[in-house]
């Protein structure tokens, strides 16, 4: 997917600033207003500096008119004299340079000069003079006064970009880069290492925090991150509490269908133990006498040495045939003394190593005992270790069947508490194919075999399973959960710390 489909879409900002980053938005803000600030104050004093020249050429006007008129000499030669920067009018002329109510004005008052306004040229005075009956009108451009106006426009524009000047300098040496450009900075530093994952610079420091309407932001901005982070491991403790609680609960429905089934056999395997018991007791007799002549033939040599051989196997079979249908007849009374799963496992790891020597040294497999020592129990030593014994050699042979390089099987205990009972579970766990998932619901059924060969008389687990039973435990199996990454399988005895079995 592309970055953009990745991104939500924002909504596109519209009008002079869109697309302006904070110092262009800055700049054109404060050119704007510089400008708008001088065009105001230029309007603003634009009336006052033109009462100051009508003044001064009032002034000056008024002057000329005094000299004009105390000279004593005629009016139109006065007219024709040349006064430099200055106008004169008389009779008709000037009666037409101004308006009647100036003029109605000079008439009531002919001893008083009368303003004029500007005509493009100058501003002047006018004066009725009775004698002639006319009309002088006297102008006098004042170019001190409008070169000082100008000045003082001049002055007024520099100063306000000097001032323009000055404040932008000030923006961008003092304020902005501490109070504007360094918290944002902060904020996108922040943020890029919330989307990197980076928990540690997640959050923007307090003491870079400025104490203003940004700071207000990267508190905000800190507090919904640890919200988020508070919010996100509370799912995460929901999340393995729910994980253990399926786990538990499919542990739990387990458990029920396998009580469920074993109550559904209970009458056939009793009639079945029974039938065992029969059987284990007929074959004891021949037996006997099966090993006396296995002996005698031995010392005689009246056999070849690999018929012997194979006699004494067949005699070893039958033997552990019979011992598992006593055992799976219960006919042997259970004990109840304290002892060390740690040795316990040790003893039937021992066994299994003794037993299949051959396969631990071509397939190279491993078994490790993580039990601590002196973890006791009450149970029956010798039955236990027929169970580990059993659980470790099935783990041995699918290890072996499924020729997989590295072999490991690890022996677990751990102490729990249910329904406010001590129990304690040991996990027989194996790196090998697992379990069929057709054999997994009754696996613990009589005569069903997970290893198709001369070894698996299919009673071992059947027989584990009700010592197990005999000792008020349960015994599940189960493979490895994909989270793990590796196959195998999972066989686990739980048992209570205190044994229901009768003490001998």
């Amino acid at each position: 997917m592309t970055e953009s489909n990745l991104t939500p879409k924002r909504t596109k900002s519209r009008g002079l600033f869109a697309g302006m980053g904070i110092r262009k938005k800055l700049i054109v803000l404060h050119t704007l207003f510089s400008i708008s600030l001088g065009a105001v104050l230029l309007i603003a004093i634009r009336p006052a500096m033109s009462k100051v020249i009508f003044v001064a050429e009032y002034d000056q006007s008024e002057l000329i008119m005094a000299l004009l008129l105390d000279s004593g000499g005629p009016i139109d030669r006065m007219a024709s004299a040349h006064i430099e920067r200055a106008h004169v009018s008389l009779g008709e002329e000037a009666a037409n340079e101004i308006p009647e109510t100036i003029a109605y004005q000079a008439k009531a008052h002919p001893e008083t000069a009368v303003p004029v306004p500007t005509n493009g040229f100058a501003s002047g005075v006018v004066r009725w003079i009775p004698q002639t009956e006319s009309f002088v009108v006297v102008r006098s451009r004042s170019d001190r006064a409008r070169a000082a106006i100008q000045l003082v426009y001049i002055l007024v524009i520099v100063t306000l970009v000097a001032g323009y000047g000055l404040v932008a300098a000030a923006l961008e040496i003092f304020v902005l880069p501490e109070y504007v450009y360094r918290p944002l900075r902060e904020i996108l530093s922040a943020d890029q290492a919330v989307r990197e994952g980076n928990r540690d610079a997640e959050i923007i420091p307090e003491e870079t925090i400025p104490a203003d309407e940004l700071g207000s932001i990267m508190r905000s901005r800190n507090e919904s991150i640890l919200a988020l982070r508070t919010k996100e491991k509370d799912l995460a403790l929901a999340l393995d509490r729910l994980e253990n609680t399926a786990a538990d609960l499919h542990k739990k429905n387990h458990l029920l269908e396998t009580a469920r089934k074993n109550l559904e056999g209970a009458d056939r395997l009793a009639s079945l133990g029974m039938m065992s018991a029969g059987i284990a007791h007929e074959l004891n007799t021949p037996l006997a006498v099966v090993k006396g002549l296995v002996d005698k033939l031995d010392a005689d040599k009246a056999l070849s040495v690999a018929e012997i051989a194979l006699l004494a196997r067949v005699v070893g079979r039958l033997e552990k045939l019979s011992d598992g249908l006593l055992d799976f007849a219960r006919v042997r009374p259970p004990m109840n003394v304290q002892a060390d799963i740690h040795k316990l496992v040790e003893e039937a790891q021992t066994l299994v190593t003794l037993d299949r020597s051959n396969s631990f040294r071509q397939a190279g497999i491993q078994i490790v005992n993580h039990i601590k020592p002196d973890t006791q129990i009450s149970c029956d030593p010798d039955r236990l270790v027929q169970v580990f014994v059993n659980l470790i050699r099935n783990a041995v042979d699918a290890l072996v069947n499924s020729k997989i390089t590295g072999g490991r099987v690890d022996l677990y205990a751990e102490l729990q508490t249910r329904d406010g009972t001590p129990w304690i579970s040991i996990r027989v766990e194996d790196n090998g194919p697992g379990i069929d998932s057709a054999l997994i619901d009754r696996l613990f059924e009589p005569f069903v075999s997970t290893r198709l060969d001369s070894h698996g008389t299919g009673l071992g687990l059947a027989v584990a399973n009700g010592i197990i039973r005999e000792h008020g435990g349960l015994l599940v199996a189960t493979n490895r959960p994909t989270k793990d990454h590796c196959t195998g399988a999972i066989f686990e005895v739980m048992l209570p710390r205190r044994s229901r079995c009768k003490k001998t």
